[in-house]
């Protein structure tokens, strides 16, 4: 009887640290993604041209998750060197502010990756993230034509590159479907 309750202890112990252990694997984990590849693969954007020095501008993409995320980071690359990027992360709908980031480009033609603060995002809702800047790529189809928005890079859907001229923190009113000024995204990873 004795060798029973040794066994029967010996089993409920094991299955306590089964059931506690359970309980921490339930939180999935999710890879960290950057969808800028994907959406120049989507779009075939794939001539590129390099602008330096070439007037001041806001621009970038809009884009919604199509699940609940967090930006954890933010890349860059730009074809010449430039210490204080701004980048500019917006909330599409309301067209304010929700983070600002200076980035340094300290090498032309090297991608920058700043780690930020976690941003949260909510899944369905519109976002745009921008950079201003004189310098960028070009990017287009060979012949010059539009691409169809939305384009779905893995849990981001970019709807749309916008941009404004000059040097001021303001919404990008101008909206282009046949190019993208970039090499700007970031690194996105679901969290539900």
């Amino acid at each position: 009887m004795k060798k029973f309750k040794t066994i029967f202890a010996i089993l409920v112990t094991a299955i306590l640290a089964i059931s506690c252990s359970s309980d921490k694997e339930d939180k999935k984990s999710y890879a960290t993604e950057n969808p800028l590849a994907a959406y120049y693969t989507a779009t075939g954007f794939s001539t590129v041209t390099n602008f330096i020095n070439a007037g001041d501008y806001e621009f970038g993409l809009v884009f919604t998750p199509t699940v609940k995320g967090s930006i954890k980071a933010i890349t860059l690359k730009l074809p010449a060197t430039n210490p204080t990027v701004r980048v500019t992360i917006w909330d599409y709908t309301a067209k304010s502010v929700l983070r600002s980031e200076s980035i340094n480009i300290a090498t032309a033609d090297v991608e920058v990756k700043k780690e930020i603060s976690e941003l949260v995002l909510d899944k369905d809702k519109k976002y745009m993230i921008t950079m201003n800047s004189n310098d960028w790529y070009k990017k287009n189809k060979a012949d010059l034509s539009n691409v169809t928005y939305p384009i779905i890079a893995g849990n981001i859907t970019f709807n749309e590159y916008r941009w404004v001229s000059g040097t001021a923190q303001i919404f990008p009113t101008n909206v282009s479907a046949n190019y993208n000024a970039g090499d700007l995204s970031f690194d996105f990873q679901q969290t539900e």
